[in-house]
């Protein structure tokens, strides 16, 4: 089993796919005893899985999961997560606007934390998508009393632990810090690199998300006033 798994949802990003992979065996090494990376193509439709039944040829510790269709973010995150075999989880976008060479910092922070989340420290993003981002963590962490700063970076590292009885639901990939919280699981942020996007376009909009976002808030907060609370007084023990 590999003590490291970085899994990378991807959706039409085809031109991304090797200059990451590339990236990541540089920062981590290609030791497939040691390390393993899980793409979950997300029904793309512009050859993305070719490439990366390529690279998982080339480099042995390179896997891959593969949707009929498009089924959207959560979804492709929950499927890498359940198939990834390491004892540590990175995950992170496949768009190489994050930077694998922050991930040993990360893994740093497991030293005192079971989930590190990155967040960006100097975004390149047009002016909109960062107002429109720092009004929806601000909303997002006064509704759920969390202290998230950038719910949006999915750069992060995390103990194994704190996914085996985690239930993600659509959409629900913007409050999985917060929902690691709820499982009784310490979270930590550390500052991260941002990088400009070079190829294929952006997924979201604040048109195809600000809906969705209100009615995943919604579901959220009403989980943190109903999820159970106990405090066992005393057993006997078999």
């Amino acid at each position: 089993m590999p003590e490291l798994s970085v899994i990378i949802p991807v959706f039409n990003e085809i031109d991304n796919i090797e200059p990451l992979t590339t990236e990541i065996i540089q920062v981590l090494g290609s030791d497939s005893d040691r390390i393993e990376i899980v793409f979950v193509d997300d029904g793309s439709s512009d050859g993305t899985l070719d490439k990366i039944r390529e690279m998982s040829e080339r480099y042995p510790l390179v896997r891959w999961i593969s949707f009929d269709r498009n089924y959207g973010q959560t979804a492709a995150l929950d499927a890498g997560l359940r198939a990834a075999r390491g004892r540590y989880l990175v995950t992170m976008d496949g768009d190489l606007q994050s930077d694998p060479s922050d991930i040993p910092g990360l893994m740093k922070g497991l030293e005192s934390a079971d989930l590190v989340c990155g967040y960006r420290r100097k975004r390149h993003d047009s002016f909109i998508r960062k107002i429109s981002s720092r009004i929806a963590n601000g909303v997002r962490n006064r509704a759920t009393g969390d202290t998230i700063i950038d719910v949006g970076c999915t750069l992060r590292v995390m103990r194994r632990e704190c996914i085996e009885n985690l239930k993600l639901y659509e959409g629900m990939h913007r409050f999985f810090p917060t929902l690691v919280k709820y499982e009784g699981y310490s979270v930590i942020q550390v500052p991260v690199n941002h990088r400009p996007r070079l190829h294929g376009k952006a997924k979201y909009n604040i048109s195809n998300r600000l809906f969705r976002a209100v009615l995943d808030l919604f579901a959220v907060v009403w989980m943190k006033w109903r999820r159970l609370r106990y405090v066992i007084k005393e057993r006997k023990e078999p």
